[in-house]
């Protein structure tokens, strides 16, 4: 259960370069947004800020909250870090995803994939070119709602709610195919800040097993 929270978790992540730098009004305005984001996509060079994460984990009977900060540079550099007990982090460097638990004193290493993390991240991460092929678009309210075309792993719908001061986004609603809700709300969020690649390294403290999956 860990593992899909963090994929969707990637998911969001990638949502957030989708709509982080305009905002529709109305709509009737979707079309013209999505070609006016696409546009401003090339002058965000990288992302950071914090978020409160609530997963509710439908065959658990479970809801989880977690707070923490994230940092994003395209084209495939990301990482989430979880405050409290939990002390875990997720790191993406290009075809390489490394979580590491500190509480534990674990880490675990995979390859970054469409068949480990399903399309959606490398699809919106690559670029914004094909999204009306990949992604059915409405606007709900003050909410775009994307819906994928194609099987994507497990999403099924991200709900992108929209802040009208600030940063556009507020946060995300990410459901999956077996009824789990990820919600995240975002804050704090700041546009090229100039991080540095050594962020994304994928390293842990000495003494910390890793194990390659």
């Amino acid at each position: 259960m860990k593992i899909l929270r963090f994929r969707l978790i990637v998911a969001a992540a990638a949502s957030i370069w989708l709509f982080g730098t305009s905002a529709p009004s109305r709509a009737a305005d979707v079309n013209a947004e999505i070609g006016r984001i696409q546009k401003a996509y090339e002058s965000i060079r990288d992302l950071k800020g914090s978020f409160t994460q609530k997963s509710v984990i439908k065959d658990l009977d479970k809801t989880e909250t977690y707070r923490g900060q994230f940092f994003i540079k395209p084209p495939l550099k990301m990482k989430w870090v979880y405050a409290g007990k939990e002390g875990q982090s997720l790191t993406i460097r290009g075809d390489t995803v490394l979580i590491y638990k500190k509480a534990e004193g674990q880490a675990y290493k995979s390859r970054f994939d469409r068949k480990t993390y399903g399309q959606t991240p490398v699809a919106l991460l690559g670029g914004f070119g094909n999204i009306r092929q990949e992604f059915s678009v409405s606007a709900e309210g003050n909410a775009l709602i994307l819906k994928p075309k194609q099987p994507m792993g497990a999403v099924t719908s991200i709900r992108v709610s929209l802040s009208e001061e600030g940063f556009p986004i507020r946060g995300f609603e990410i459901r999956d195919s077996h009824s789990n809700v990820v919600e995240i709300e975002l804050g704090d969020v700041k546009t090229n800040t100039g991080l540095k690649d050594s962020v994304f390294d994928l390293t842990v403290p000495k003494g910390v097993n890793v194990y390659e999956q």
